[in-house]
């Protein structure tokens, strides 16, 4: 996001001639390595002053290898961007014409520059002209990291960007801060504002704070606070997203990289049914994912070779729906239930974790001349359903070919019975 060029910077871009750095701020500098960033600060204009996220994430120590850099610039900020693009190449791009808040994106780094806001004495804070080589704290943030708690500077930044009644929720669960109470009342009083802005930016939001470790208290707030109303979340899904946390899936098995797609997805198809990602205009496969979790959830996911038909279509089906998300659904089930399903999905071979039909199409056209069509995708249908269960075997060896075929035509001739006797049946005369 763009520089909040309404409030003082919290360091300026280098020291002044002559002055030291407080030990904060020297640390902080190091942290930063700005002889790393994609243009040397002599490049920069005079006054120049980093804010923003780079400056918190560098005092908490969580640095992205390439941070993204918040600057605010003496004149104009769109000039300046196209400017660096021109000269050192990447791209520029205009983020807010009338308050001069452009973009330079080039190899990786992502910098947001603006001009001061505001006037007399606001502009020249903002500007850090005066603010050379000093760790600067107008608002008392260096307290609030101590405590580790998340606070809204004004009432009015909620209001005039309502996206951040959504964003705060996100920066205590990736921080894991907690949300000041004078913080969470502005939130809760202006929730409805965030139905204002466009779905795609509430879902990246969404999705951000579902990722996060603690992501699933995040999201129990937005509930709490009623901030997705609009979108008609469930507002029943608070307990059970009180399940999806980082501990609960190590105990049911989840390896760390299962954890970091497996926990977002079931967090997020917790919270909203199709037609709340609709109507964020997500993805068809993040609705598709998130319905065939919904539909499955708590759901049994193995069975004996002696269940009834019913319920071997219906785990068929369950595998087909969620073979590649299946870590994200066994987080609902107990502990003993995921462990040994996650045992057998992780083994490719598994004829029911991960089903397939043990003889393709075109084999069967061709053993049993049998035409493209609706008898042919019953057929394997059922043989997959046979495969799944272990009444039939696989691979190329001529008996479980033989073993395959023979069950084909068993099909088929038992298909053709019922089929006859359903002809023979009298036709029941029209009153």
């Amino acid at each position: 996001m763009p520089p909040r060029t309404d409030q003082e910077p919290i360091v300026a871009t280098s020291p002044a001639p002559g002055q030291a750095f407080s030990s904060q701020a020297a640390l902080l500098w190091q942290r930063l390595a700005p002889h790393r960033w994609p243009l040397p600060l002599n490049a920069w204009p005079a006054g120049t002053a980093l804010v923003g996220g780079a400056v918190r994430d560098g005092l908490l120590d969580r640095l992205a290898e390439k941070p993204d850099l918040d600057l605010v610039v003496p004149g104009d900020g769109i000039a300046l961007a196209k400017g660096w693009a021109k000269r050192h190449g990447g791209t520029c791009v205009v983020l807010d014409p009338e308050r001069q808040i452009a973009r330079w994106v080039i190899k990786g780094w992502t910098i947001d520059v603006a001009r001061p806001q505001g006037g007399g004495q606001g502009d020249g804070q903002g500007a850090g002209a005066h603010l050379e080589a000093a760790l600067v704290d107008p608002t008392g943030g260096l307290s609030h990291l101590e405590q580790r708690q998340l606070v809204a500077v004004q009432e009015a930044n909620l209001r005039d960007d309502p996206l951040r009644l959504l964003r705060g929720l996100r920066l205590a669960a990736e921080l894991n801060f907690e949300l000041e109470g004078e913080s969470r009342t502005w939130i809760a009083r202006h929730a409805p504002l965030l139905a204002t802005v466009a779905g795609e930016r509430v879902l990246a939001e969404l999705e951000k704070l579902a990722a996060a470790p603690q992501g699933h208290r995040g999201l129990q707030d937005c509930l709490t606070l009623g901030l997705l109303e609009p979108w008609g979340a469930d507002p029943k899904a608070s307990q059970a997203l009180g399940h999806l946390d980082p501990a609960s899936a190590t105990a049911r098995g989840l390896q760390p990289e299962e954890q970091a797609w497996a926990l977002p997805l079931a967090r997020l198809a917790c919270l909203l049914d199709s037609q709340g990602l609709v109507a964020l205009r997500s993805s068809r496969r993040l609705q598709q994912r998130c319905r065939s979790l919904r539909r499955w959830q708590g759901s049994p996911v193995q069975g004996e070779s002696a269940a009834s038909a019913t319920t071997e279509h219906q785990l068929l089906e369950l595998h087909r729906s969620v073979e590649a998300d299946l870590p994200a659904l066994v987080l609902h089930l107990s502990v003993a239930e995921a462990q040994a399903a996650l045992q057998r999905w992780r083994d490719p071979r598994d004829p029911l974790f991960h089903p397939r039909a043990p003889i393709d199409g075109q084999t069967l056209q061709q053993q049993l001349g049998l035409a493209p069509g609706r008898q042919l995708g019953a057929l394997l249908h059922h043989l997959t359903l046979e495969h799944a269960f272990g009444r039939l075997p696989s691979g190329p060896a001529p008996d479980a070919l033989a073993a395959v075929l023979a069950a084909a035509n068993q099909w088929l001739a038992e298909q053709a019975a019922g089929n006859a006797k359903e002809a023979e049946k009298p036709a029941i005369p029209s009153p």
